[in-house]
């Protein structure tokens, strides 16, 4: 149990996404390698493979799939949130709203889509193989569900707390955009230890820390206390994707876009440890 309380969830930023076609590639125009930088957001994909014109291949998403998505989510309480991973992904967007709206100032939420096998987003057709992102062009959240069983083959946690994390992630590149934070990281490049993509990669991180700290706490937090085991599913997950686990033995940091293990791990407890979105000043330092 992670989420405490009963009765529906608010849907209204939710629905399911589809319609990206079997094969094609991200569009990138304007700002290629910050896009292209969050779309192979956790799988550590090759951004030049994508900007070359590669292309990948993927099932498609048809109007039975989404409808089937949107009933699901229509479905979703609270309680279905401990045991379903569409729902649970519902409810941290509900709670991620209320979080960031006290921390932010003129906050707006994003937009989600669910999706299976292939996505239309603002960025361009996506598939599953692209993992979750953020795409900046329609500020949307993009989730396929099947992701997190990767995620635990990556060596990641499929603990409830741990796909949280993914979520909150996503949104962090939200309060980039609304921030300018992602128009200043690409600006600074998209590959290299302490390039933008990183900065802006480690700054999600912490901000989905920050997100967490604040999530169990208050009379209405959404979340029940979170222990020291749930935030170790955390961390586990963190180390997974970074760019040196995801690379292996040869892995150089000039090809870096999202940070060390190390690096993500650390970003994250900054955030959670602190609650305070402006210790996530990952461009203010080079001690990254």
């Amino acid at each position: 149990m992670v989420f405490q309380g009963d009765g529906p969830l608010d849907t209204g930023s939710v629905s399911g996404g589809g319609g990206g076609g079997g094969v094609g590639r991200i569009a990138v125009g304007g700002g290629a390698g910050l896009i292209i930088t969050i779309v192979a957001l956790f799988f550590g994909i090759d951004p030049d493979s994508l900007t070359g014109g590669s292309s990948y291949g993927g099932g498609t998403a048809d109007n039975r799939d989404v409808a089937q998505i949107n009933q699901h989510i229509q479905s979703c309480t609270i309680e279905k949130a401990n045991v379903d991973t569409i729902c649970r992904i519902v409810a941290t967007t509900n709670s991620l709203d209320a979080v960031w709206s006290d921390l932010m100032p003129g906050y707006t939420p994003p937009s989600t889509k669910i999706f299976t096998g292939a996505v239309s987003t603002g960025c361009g057709p996506a598939t599953s193989a692209t993992g979750p992102f953020y795409c900046p062009a329609d500020q949307t959240a993009y989730f396929d569900p099947s992701f997190f069983a990767q995620l635990e083959q990556m060596g990641g946690s499929d603990g409830p707390l741990a796909q949280e994390y993914v979520v909150a992630h996503e949104y962090g590149h939200h309060i980039e955009n609304l921030t300018g934070v992602l128009q200043q990281g690409n600006r600074m490049g998209s590959q290299g230890p302490r390039s933008g993509s990183v900065r802006v990669e480690l700054q999600a991180d912490c901000l989905a820390g920050v997100w967490a700290y604040h999530a169990d706490n208050g009379p209405d937090a959404m979340l029940e206390p979170l222990t020291p085991t749930q935030i170790d599913t955390v961390i586990q997950t963190a180390k997974a994707i970074g760019d040196d686990t995801i690379q292996g033995a040869n892995s150089n940091p000039e090809g870096w876009t999202h940070g060390s293990s190390e690096q993500r791990a650390r970003w994250f407890t900054v955030g959670y440890d602190s609650g305070d979105p402006r210790r996530c000043d990952t461009f203010a330092t080079n001690d990254l």
